[in-house]
């Protein structure tokens, strides 16, 4: 069986303040991932990116010396709790095409910090900003909550952007893991002025399907967890960022079925119409935007027919599209930016930026 990255909580409070750092995420990165345990929870369940918290204060900037990466943090909306952004790019006040990176953690956890230090260095040196986005959680907020946090990060992105880190709102591509590319299929027709390019790394199109709205096998061999220990570890308040401890939630939604009840708030079995607004692959059009899919072909968390069908609409309405496939590729298989497969798929990422963005 293919290797499927784990979780990685770290519970400490010095941890949380140093996720901001681009050497600490270089180390994480370097551990590995294909050794973890089958049946660990913890370390075998998915991929979600790193959910340490990094603080800090809005409009502060700092500078990563051997990477050359300027980073500054904002908060771009308030509601309920603050919720943030970190602009990374290059020093000066050159003009530059943005990226919005929209992290996973099937919307439940995960914060802005977790992108692959590897891939964001890439994408600066490729002469991109990086605007990385958090966004409400749930269930504390449910979807047509997350979904306005992401159009408002958007509009931010593009209305203020310009003057706080100088980059060009016409030439926006938004990209996003697992839950962060399910986002970003919806920006490809949710946000106005649609973004120019899109990139999904194992993200999906439908949200109502059988494969989020049964209970799952894979997760079903996991040990079971009850309704009281799964609620435990969520709350009442909104937040925006997770520093661990909420695995078990999700863990419990996919063994029952209730990923869409849970999240979204409403029933597929009975509302399967009200599911429209928040299906991407229901909201292709001629003029959706360029649209680069990733997955891997044994992926046991989101099932590769969602990047597969989602093409298949694209192409259908004529959408400038492809799909890289990984083959024996799991959930988060770009963790192995060493791989030559993944390397490659990669390059072609960058490829497709700036052939739209650029």
């Amino acid at each position: 069986m293919a290797w499927q990255p784990g979780l990685t909580f770290n519970r400490s409070k010095n941890a949380r303040h140093e996720a901001s750092s681009l050497r600490s995420n270089a180390l994480r990165e370097k551990r590995t991932m294909s050794g973890m345990a089958e049946g660990s929870l913890s370390r075998r369940m998915l991929l979600f990116g790193s959910a340490l918290a990094a603080g800090g204060f809005n409009g502060r900037a700092a500078a990563d010396e051997q990477s050359g990466i300027v980073k500054t943090k904002y908060t771009y909306k308030t509601a309920g709790c603050s919720i943030g952004a970190d602009v990374h790019r290059k020093p000066g006040k050159q003009t530059l095409p943005v990226i919005v990176w929209i992290h996973g953690g099937a919307l439940i956890m995960g914060d802005r910090g977790g992108m692959n230090v590897t891939q964001l260095r890439r994408y600066v040196e490729a002469g991109f900003a990086v605007a990385s986005i958090d966004y409400r959680l749930a269930p504390e907020t449910r979807l047509p909550d997350i979904l306005t946090d992401v159009e408002d990060a958007h509009r931010w992105v593009h209305e203020k952007g310009p003057g706080l880190f100088q980059i060009d709102p016409d030439r926006m591509a938004v990209i996003g893991h697992s839950a962060g590319g399910y986002l970003t299929l919806t920006t490809g027709y949710r946000c106005h002025p649609r973004p120019h390019a899109l990139v999904s790394f194992y993200g999906y199109g439908d949200i109502a399907g059988d494969w989020y709205s049964r209970p799952d096998p894979y997760y079903s061999k996991q040990p079971a967890i009850s309704k009281e220990d799964a609620w435990a570890q969520v709350g009442q308040t909104p937040i925006s960022r997770s520093s661990g401890g909420r695995d078990k939630f999700y863990l419990y939604t996919r063994q029952q079925g209730l990923w869409p009840r849970l999240v979204a708030g409403l029933d597929p079995d009975t509302e399967n119409k009200a599911f429209d607004p928040y299906c991407p692959i229901r909201n292709v059009t001629h003029d959706y935007p360029p649209a680069l899919l990733l997955h891997g072909d044994n992926d046991t968390d989101v099932p590769y027919d969602q990047s597969a069908s989602m093409l298949r609409e694209l192409k259908r309405n004529s959408v400038d599209c492809d799909l890289i496939t990984i083959e024996n590729g799991g959930h988060g298989f770009d963790r192995a930016m060493d791989s030559p497969q993944v390397a490659s798929a990669f390059d072609r990422v960058i490829r497709f930026l700036q052939q739209h963005v650029g």
